[in-house]
């Protein structure tokens, strides 16, 4: 069994100019309070379309956790294929810390009952994606497919509008894209690895969108707004790739600190690739142009993080420091970008936002260094729930900026 600290989910709501900002964030609160932070959050509901309704905090919220999923789950293979005991520990205790956070959510959108019968199920087939990567056997891939039909008939249960067979074949796919990341894990592949990891990460959008619109069709008073809205999607999209940076910077400096070349190769390959879906979701809302300015910005400060966490590594103090003054700067020069774009959005605020990025990246790369993984994989959890803040914020004065669009 994997043992991990308990780190349930907490729904949470900040104001940043004109947008309601709801984010996931790490507590030691019991379920009972995440029930009614999330009943509360549907008197905020003014916009039946709009970002911040109940119905579409809950599909970003949702994606942004299984996509969480996705990625401490491949942190773990990879640490048990690689022979790296205490990062395998590490990464199997934030993994169940998200799937406490998964628990909390059912729980409080169903009941006690159902979120304890979730949790028992969900975490068994943890067990079995790190019993196929330490022995690669048959049975433990005979037991995932079990799996796909067993959760399928427990979610049909609890969402009669979700067949059994429709939320079978849908794990069933989750399944077989992790299953594609453990194999090139194991071969070595680390390139495959990480584009494998990605349409795993990526798949789980489908599976979270499902749900949503299930969850909604059966709780509408507790569900309000249209999950399925161009708004939803905008702040889904918004969620899923800054969280999806988040998750690939650290995969990167952790690599990089370890001195695993071409695991860093690989994964500085997949964070430009994520650049790149970063860039394509500002262009959605502001326009080519301002994607073309964007991209350069966005990628220089990776390669600021980069400099700072081969520094570190290096133990030169003074290449750290010169590091990241030109991380400060960078947050100085997106907030200008951002508020060109959206005059609302002050530069200072955006600035703020993003040291608090820079800020809990340097925390992860800190950790990495010292080699205190338990505290890496918690800080990661953290920069991963922080990008919430700044796609849900940017997203709802994005739709009051572009009412047209949505």
């Amino acid at each position: 069994m994997i043992r991990a600290h308990h780190r349930p989910l907490r729904l949470t709501a900040a104001v940043l100019a004109l947008g309601l900002l709801g984010a996931a964030c790490a507590s030691s609160g019991g379920a009972k309070a995440t029930k009614g932070q999330v009943e509360d959050s549907t008197t905020t509901t003014t916009i039946a379309k709009g970002p911040d309704t109940t119905a579409a905090v809950l599909r970003s919220k949702l994606n942004g956790l299984l996509q969480e999923h996705v990625y401490l789950a491949s942190a773990v293979t990879g640490a048990t294929i690689g022979g790296r005991a205490d990062e395998f520990a590490a990464a199997a205790a934030a993994l169940g810390g998200n799937s406490d956070a998964l628990t909390a959510n059912f729980t409080a959108i169903f009941d006690a009952t159902v979120g304890k019968s979730f949790d028992a199920l969900w975490k068994k087939h943890i067990e079995f994606f790190v019993a196929y990567a330490q022995t690669k056997s048959a049975q433990a891939i005979s037991d995932l497919n079990q799996y796909t039909k067993d959760f399928g008939a427990f979610i049909s249960a609890a969402l009669p509008s979700l067949s059994a067979d429709a939320v079978t074949g849908l794990v069933a796919t989750h399944v077989q894209t992790l299953k594609a990341v453990i194999d090139a894990q194991a071969a070595g592949n680390e390139a495959e690895a990480f584009t494998a990891e990605r349409a795993a990460a990526a798949h789980m959008a489908t599976m979270a969108s499902s749900l949503t619109g299930a969850i909604a069709k059966k709780n509408p008073d507790k569900i309000g707004g249209d999950p399925a809205s161009k708004a939803a999607d905008l702040v889904t999209t918004l969620n899923v790739v800054l969280r999806e940076h988040v998750f690939l910077v650290s995969a990167a400096t952790g690599a990089a600190v370890a001195g695993r070349t071409d695991e860093f190769t690989a994964a500085a390959a997949a964070l430009d690739a994520n650049s790149s879906a970063v860039t394509d979701a500002i262009a959605s809302a502001y326009g080519p142009a301002a994607g073309t300015s964007f991209a350069p910005l966005w990628r220089k400060h990776i390669g600021f993080l980069v400099d700072y966490t081969n520094a570190v590594a290096a133990k030169q103090q003074a290449k750290a420091d010169e590091a990241m003054g030109n991380l400060l700067q960078y947050t100085e020069d997106f907030g200008a970008f951002i508020n060109s774009a959206s005059p609302k959005l002050t530069k200072d605020s955006v600035a703020q936002l993003i040291k608090t990025h820079v800020l809990t990246l340097k925390d992860v790369i800190d950790a990495q260094a010292a080699k205190n993984f338990t505290k890496a994989y918690a800080n990661e959890r953290t920069a991963a729930d922080h990008m919430a803040m700044i796609a849900n914020g940017l997203s709802a004065t994005i739709v009051a900026q572009f009412p047209t669009k949505f």
